[in-house]
């Protein structure tokens, strides 16, 4: 796989030497179990994969690139590159402004542009719209793209399905960048719809099975399909992709969901008139740290530390899956550590962050479970590490455990 040149301060001094070990014992990535460093008092489990994917290190190392060959140029960002604090912060220092926020809404004019501009395209791609307000403002959209390679495959195989006479369902959010758009350029093609979760799933199915009156649709799915979207004819035969960053067992439960609705109304015989055997669209990365995620709650631990942007939907999954085993703080870095009792962390079921006492538990031996989102870089999730560390003075030196493992 390519690598790619990103700046040093993102870069850990021990991370990378454990990820390419593990890489270099198990090629196949068969093994998901953690790399147990263990400190004596206390233990960290870090998980199998974590940190920057492929998407996000080639959007960094494009912005840095662009950056650097145009000192003299204004230079924007649609939005925030990836979701994470951090880099996008480092990005605003060296003079790049953002277009619009997270939810689309303008920040700087776009009367304000000029042609002599450059706009790049985050990792999450961005709309035919937003293409064409570019090129009517004379900048080329594709010239600073960072759009993930694995966002433009779900974008081939919308196409692909519209092609082909199918209405695509897409699960994501519909408020992210990403799946804003996905949907914008799946419309162009194919009828489409967007469902959150296997719940919407559910209503999508009693729909088909006419159980409800197609006018409710409309309602519950408001700005959520496609212009001219029939009820009563596009869903008579469907596929599903999806927001690469979802979780991926939820979008292998709606296409079941669906590939069963279809079954019971127009039989398996006639199953593939009715329903696309897409497969999964969601990212590889995604998909090992979620496999890495499930192999780290194998192991017994007090809790579990995720790190990452509140906003990275890829980082909150990990941390759903955490908090169905054990305590679980999401931070989005080592400063959210206020002291070894006192600790600041994302609450994603209500959105806020609030402070939590006696977080490190008072016992002989302490296991605790560590892993970020594919967004964060691997220095931050060291610095976590450290800071927990430091907490233990009789706890062996970080250097030398990391050491004995890679040698092991």
């Amino acid at each position: 796989m390519k690598k790619f040149d990103i700046p040093q301060f993102y870069r850990s001094s021990f991370i990378t030497k454990i990820k390419n070990t593990r890489k270099d014992l198990d090629p196949r990535k068969k093994d998901f179990s953690p790399t147990k460093l263990d400190f004596g008092p206390v233990r960290f489990l870090l998980a199998r994969h974590f940190g920057f994917c492929y998407g996000v290190e080639n959007a960094i190392e494009i912005a840095y690139k662009t950056i650097e060959e145009n000192p003299d140029k204004r230079i924007f960002l649609l939005s925030e590159m990836i979701h994470n604090p951090g880099v996008n912060s480092d990005l605003q220092k060296l003079g790049v402004q953002f277009l619009m926020d997270t939810t689309g809404k303008s920040l700087i004019d776009w009367n304000e542009l000029t042609n002599d501009d450059i706009v790049i395209i985050p990792a999450f791609g961005t709309t035919l719209e937003i293409e064409q307000k570019l090129n009517e403002l004379g900048i080329d959209p594709y010239r600073y793209n960072t759009t993930c390679p694995f966002v433009e495959k779900v974008w081939n195989r919308s196409e692909q399905l519209g092609k082909q006479n199918y209405t695509v369902i897409i699960h994501g959010k519909h408020y992210h960048e990403e799946t804003r758009a996905t949907f914008s350029h799946s419309k162009t093609t194919a009828p489409s719809v967007i469902v959150r979760d296997l719940n919407e799933a559910k209503i999508l199915a009693s729909f088909i099975f006419d159980e409800k009156p197609a006018d409710e649709f409309y309602l519950i799915f408001a700005g959520r399909f496609s212009e001219g979207f029939d009820v009563k004819k596009h869903l008579s035969k469907v596929g599903v992709v999806n927001q690469t960053t979802m979780l991926a067992t939820e979008t292998q439960e709606i296409a079941d969901l669906l590939k069963e609705t279809m079954i019971k109304k127009f039989g398996i015989e006639n199953l593939k008139e009715h329903f696309a055997d897409t497969r999964d669209t969601l990212c590889y990365a995604t998909n090992d740290n979620q496999e890495a995620t499930y192999a780290l709650l194998d192991e017994p631990a007090d809790f579990a530390i995720v790190v990452g942007g509140y906003n990275s939907s890829n980082t909150s999954h990990i941390v759903e899956l955490c908090e169905e085993k054990l305590p679980t703080y999401f931070i989005s870095s080592e400063e959210k550590i206020l002291s070894n009792t006192t600790i600041k962390h994302f609450d994603i079921h209500y959105h806020q962050e609030k402070e939590t006492n006696n977080f490190i538990p008072a016992k002989e031996k302490v296991d605790i479970i560590l892993t970020s989102g594919a967004s964060c870089p691997d220095a931050v999730v060291e610095a976590v590490l450290r800071k927990i560390h430091s907490f233990f003075p009789n706890a062996k030196n970080v250097e030398e455990v990391v050491d004995e493992v890679i040698n092991s």
